[in-house]
């Protein structure tokens, strides 16, 4: 399939300054478009990754997804339609705005505008952080991942597995449904949630450093109500993540070593042990809800469930042993 990875996101928010501070100053990401009612921000090489605007209602406003080449694209619009998917071919100008070669514009069942695009602008200048880090993982891995809430999972599957061609990487169904889907190496680059509601959950970016994570946290500790999900790891993808509040009604995961697969050999399964391994407490959830998935936390840490250490296979074996 075509699809590559997460090259690009835009949202929509009255909040540009708030967004400004919040995108350069606590995830270190830089300034580059600074328009009348539009915001851009770097993260590598790209003259653009996330794109915030002033126009329509708040909330996502679209995913953009890579692909190869102008033939790629062809053939992702060609199955689209084949499967009675509207494709609108993006306009020079539009393409100028999003600073790649060209594009094209459609929607998944639900309504979420998705883009897909090939032919990256490169910036002239070196990326240089809103604050001091090492940098985020992005390459050909993309600009991290996107998570969707959504009504009903399973009626959403076959577009997104079958039409565009995201392959899963696991699935559970408790707390709520979730499915995980890779078009590269990153464990996931594309989330479902069952929510019963729609718009975007959260998106990821991911940094060089664990210590430019905890700084992070630091940061986001200073300022009342950022903090949506405390520090902690994730059980499918390994990653090490707090989730912050940004200047609109989703999540921000802020993250440090994610799992890379083989797309070749990776196989799905259902997972059971919950969405963490341990902390990620939701600081905005009721009580009763927030409970439950700390009792997964403890069922899990009373079984010895663990993420593997790639950089420490004689440890795993060691834990294993005393066990």
């Amino acid at each position: 399939m075509e699809l590559t990875a997460l090259g690009y996101i835009g949202v929509r928010s009255k909040r540009l300054e708030e967004w400004e501070s919040y995108a350069t100053e606590l995830l270190g990401m830089q300034r580059a478009d600074c328009g009348a009612g539009v915001r851009a921000f770097r993260m590598d090489d790209r003259r653009q990754r996330l794109v915030v605007t002033d126009d329509g209602p708040e909330g996502l406003a679209f995913l953009g997804w890579e692909v190869a080449d102008a033939a790629a694209l062809d053939r992702l619009a060609a199955r689209l339609e084949a499967h009675g998917t509207q494709v609108r071919h993006g306009e020079r100008r539009l393409a100028d705005e999003r600073h790649v070669t060209g594009l094209i514009i459609f929607h998944d069942p639900s309504g979420n505008r998705l883009e897909a695009f090939y032919g990256p602008a490169v910036a002239t200048s070196p990326f240089v952080p809103g604050r001091p880090i090492s940098g985020f993982v992005t390459g050909p891995l993309g600009m991290g991942h996107a998570v969707l809430h959504v009504e009903n999972a399973e009626a959403l599957l076959p577009f997104y597995r079958d039409v565009l061609g995201f392959a899963v990487s696991d699935y559970g169904f408790s707390p709520y449904t979730l499915y995980f889907f890779h078009i590269n190496g990153r464990h996931h680059s594309f989330a479902m949630v069952g929510t019963g509601r729609s718009g975007l959950h959260h998106f990821m970016v991911e940094l060089g450093s664990l210590d430019d994570v905890g700084q992070g946290y630091d940061l986001a500790g200073l300022q009342e109500g950022r903090v949506a999900y405390t520090l902690g790891r994730h059980t499918n993808d390994h990653m090490t993540s707090f989730y912050t509040h940004p200047p609109a009604d989703f999540f921000i995961e802020y993250g440090w070593a994610g799992r890379v697969i083989d797309p070749k050999t990776w196989v799905p399964h259902e997972t059971f042990d919950g969405p963490s391994l341990w902390g990620h407490e939701r600081l905005y959830m009721e009580p009763e809800p927030r409970a439950r998935l700390r009792e997964m936390r403890l069922a899990a840490a009373a079984r010895g469930v663990r993420a593997a250490n790639p950089n420490c296979a004689w440890l795993d074996a060691a834990i294993v042993t005393a066990e």
